[in-house]
């Protein structure tokens, strides 16, 4: 045995002792017909209700003030409740919790991207069924979790936190990039020829690809099984650059700390949702998440705040028949407005998606609204007058003249410390 896979069984065993059970219960389920898997999540949704209706004075509360029986008899029931947001997991934390005596907690916080940092206890069966979600995803690419890894993420941090971190890295066969420069990432072209794995940042490891394409670098690359984005959408462009400087293409990982992995890319290109994990629901295009193993925080009916669309097709070519998102299409997030009228910052998604589909353009954007009526377009490529004038053409069939748009080339909006967003409001 390996070093690196000893370390890596020491640590599982110290920190999550029930990660391998619920991993190989996740390898026998992913056979299962889609008939089975709905009624294994009706009896893990009826023990999460009796749950939270005992043990979480928040979830008592809500059940009362909207006529909610916990004791349902069809995964249908659970939509006579209504949703629950950001705002009230934050705000109403501690009577969500449901302070029960588990063996284990770990504290978790989310990053706080959205503008709001939501903090709570997970207790060690949901950390190991996460975690567990990632060794089954990865199962299916051959990749072991102690192989050699080149991580995307965490760049601004303290000093201690930052030692800390380096330290666990080391235990675990990854090496974390802090500094996302140019300079950094050419230091790194030298460890992809033992890496099995990169993950983190899409949006990085785009930026990693595009410098090796352009300074027309041939990679070599046996070893690499897997290239992983995580936390950010990926666009198709990322995919060209992507698939030109390593011979394959990027792979999504879809989740939130508080909701767990959501879904993961199959090897023949579906993102199956973890149905052994999570309740799925999609309500005007907004995804709903109920977390199955979320006992000493129940997540239920949780809006996580993004848009997607789920596959109408029930088979896929791996075999498996848990659900399949077609696509994250973006965050449910404040609405651009113009002089006369509100749209949704989805908006955007559809603007640069057509630009790329219709005229074959590259653009990485970043649009910022400071007053109504105006939005600053951000572009990171250079000025180009076609360019320009395919981007007003394709604001103005969403927007008409009810905004009037500033473009801005050459620009590098990209801080690398968190995620990257595609629309900043300043508008209260």
């Amino acid at each position: 045995m390996s070093l690196a896979k000893a370390t890596y069984l020491a640590g599982v065993k110290h920190r999550n002792p029930g990660l391998y059970d619920w991993y190989d219960f996740l390898k026998e389920t992913e056979r299962w017909e889609l008939g089975r898997l709905k009624e294994y999540q009706l009896k893990e949704v009826k023990k999460l209700l009796l749950i939270a209706e005992k043990h979480s004075l928040f979830y008592k509360n809500y059940f009362r003030k909207h006529g909610f029986d916990p004791v349902i008899h069809s995964l249908d029931d659970l939509k006579q409740l209504p949703p629950v947001s950001k705002e009230q997991l934050i705000s109403e934390n501690d009577k969500i919790h449901t302070h029960l005596n588990f063996n284990k907690k770990f504290y978790c916080e989310t990053s706080g991207s959205s503008g709001q940092t939501l903090t709570f206890w997970r207790n060690e069966q949901w950390d190991s069924a996460n975690r567990a979600a990632i060794l089954r995803g990865q199962s299916w690419y051959n990749v072991l979790p102690w192989e050699s890894n080149i991580y995307f993420w965490g760049y601004n941090i303290e000093t201690s936190k930052k030692l800390k971190t380096r330290i666990l890295d080391i235990l675990q066969n990854r090496y974390r990039v802090f500094d996302y420069r140019p300079e950094t990432l050419s230091r790194l072209i030298g460890k992809l020829k033992s890496t099995t794995y990169m993950h983190g940042y899409s949006s990085v490891i785009y930026e990693l690809a595009k410098l090796i394409n352009q300074q027309q670098i041939t990679m070599h690359l046996p070893k690499l099984k897997m290239i992983k984005g995580t936390s950010e959408k990926i666009h198709p462009h990322y995919q060209e650059e992507i698939n030109k400087a390593f011979g394959r293409k990027m792979i999504s990982e879809y989740g939130a700390a508080e909701a767990s992995i959501v879904a993961f890319e199959c090897a023949a290109g579906n993102m199956h949702v973890t149905m052994e994990n999570v309740l799925l629901e999609v309500e005007e295009g907004e995804i709903i998440v109920t977390n199955l193993i979320a006992h000493s925080f129940p997540i239920i009916r949780y809006k996580l705040g993004d848009y997607i669309k789920l596959s109408e097709s029930d088979t896929c070519a791996c075999g498996m028949e848990h659900l399949v998102i077609e696509e994250v299409r973006g965050r449910v997030g404040k609405n651009i407005y113009g002089e006369l009228h509100k749209y949704p910052s989805l908006t955007l998604y559809y603007v640069f998606k057509n630009l790329f589909f219709k005229y074959g353009l590259k653009f990485n954007y970043q649009c910022v609204q400071e007053k109504k009526g105006s939005l600053v377009v951000l572009i990171k490529e250079p000025f180009s007058n076609q360019g320009e004038k395919l981007i007003r053409t394709e604001f103005e069939k969403y927007f008409k003249s009810d905004i009037t748009i500033s473009v801005i080339f050459s620009q590098n909006f990209h801080s690398y410390s968190e995620k990257l967003k595609d629309f900043i409001s300043k508008i209260e």
